[in-house]
């Protein structure tokens, strides 16, 4: 059976990301698209050729041809179109974060389980080869027991207009949703469940492009894992000449009893190991199993590897759909980070400790 699938929000993540990942599966069909802004859905529509075109997607869940959804949305919209898609039927891929709050997290997660549909959350990142592989690293014992995480996200988006990501009604949170999310689930991804953290965030543009920004630039914590492991977390959009996107820093280490590893985003495609007693970091490359996700028929040797393993996330999303299994990450994932990022606020606001609630563990 073909899986008709239809965007929601088609601005550049769609166009750049889940289109030539779809356009992967041969079990798929893009069939419909969806957009509130009449120039974004035209060129959307020029761009993949579909000739389906919804401005309100309560329409477009009304077609028995769709079949799921990826829902590429400002953040505010995200629950009341999850909820609206699960309740159809649908299976849905959602941008992350996963929602406004933490309540609004494990609603849709609970509605997408008692309909019995795949549901996912793009954290993208994971399907990095060297994130992958790092997983297998942590996972198999090679880094021994975990002592320390660490990541940053360190970019330069100076002063320019963030248009709804600098809205507190239309994002919830700045920084904090937009890239310090990606790299708490990296936390989760390769340690484990978070339960307790101290956290600080600050807000130094209050005009972006000649409109206010009412939101967080710059947001740092440290936690605690279940397993005992210490973490430490910083990101900003203000490190001055660092550039921005895949080039800039997005980095991540692991400090175990037996090695340390180190991943770069801007080097997909190895990994810096460190083992005890060496004198220093080596240089490994990401073996070849791990250099596109399991069941991918993408070509790791061809295009951009900063670029590539983005596609794989639709191919885990639709083969998740052909073979009637979770989908990995799933709204689960997406719910466990929204609780971590809830924390975050109450500890910037209350300047304490604060436990993170336990979600499914």
């Amino acid at each position: 059976m073909t899986i008709g699938v239809a965007i929601i929000g088609c601005g550049g993540i769609a166009l750049a990301n889940h289109v030539p990942g779809l356009g992967l599966c041969s079990e798929a069909r893009l069939v419909a698209l969806c957009d509130s802004d009449p120039a974004t859905l035209q060129k959307a529509a020029q761009s993949t050729g579909v000739k389906n075109l919804y401005a309100d997607y309560h329409q477009l869940l009304k077609r028995d041809d769709v079949h799921a959804v990826i829902i590429a949305t400002p953040n505010f919209v995200h629950a009341p179109m999850v909820l609206a898609a699960v309740a159809a039927g649908k299976h849905v891929l959602c941008e992350k974060p996963l929602a406004m709050n933490f309540s609004e997290a494990m609603q849709m997660y609970q509605a997408a389980e008692k309909a019995n549909v795949r549901h996912m959350t793009a954290f993208t990142y994971r399907f990095v080869p060297a994130m992958h592989y790092f997983s297998h690293l942590v996972k198999s014992g090679q880094l021994g027991t975990p002592f320390h995480f660490r990541a940053q996200r360190f970019q330069d988006w100076a002063a320019r207009n963030l248009g709804w990501r600098q809205i507190k009604k239309l994002a919830a949170t700045g920084e904090l949703g937009d890239m310090l999310s990606h790299r708490i689930d990296y936390g989760h991804f390769l340690i484990g469940p978070i339960t307790r953290i101290s956290a600080r965030l600050k807000k130094f543009i209050d005009i972006r492009g000649s409109a206010p920004s009412e939101l967080d630039d710059w947001v740092a914590m440290l936690g605690d894992f279940q397993n005992g492991a210490t973490g430490v977390w910083e990101s900003t959009k203000l490190a001055t000449g660092r550039g921005e996107g895949g080039r800039s820093l997005d980095y991540c280490e692991v400090n175990g009893s037996e090695a340390s590893a180190i991943y770069y985003l801007n080097k997909p495609l190895e990994i810096q190991i460190g083992r005890a007693g060496s004198a220093g970091l080596e240089t490994v490359p990401v073996p070849k199993e791990f250099l596109k996700w399991p069941g991918s028929p993408r070509d790791p040797q061809i295009g951009d590897p900063v670029v590539t393993f983005r596609y794989d996330q639709d191919v885990e999303f639709i083969h998740a759909i052909r073979d009637q299994r979770a989908c990995e990450p799933s709204f689960l994932d997406g719910v466990r980070v929204q609780a971590v990022m809830e924390a975050v606020l109450e500890s910037d606001e209350m300047g304490k400790w604060i436990d993170v609630p336990a979600v499914g563990r």
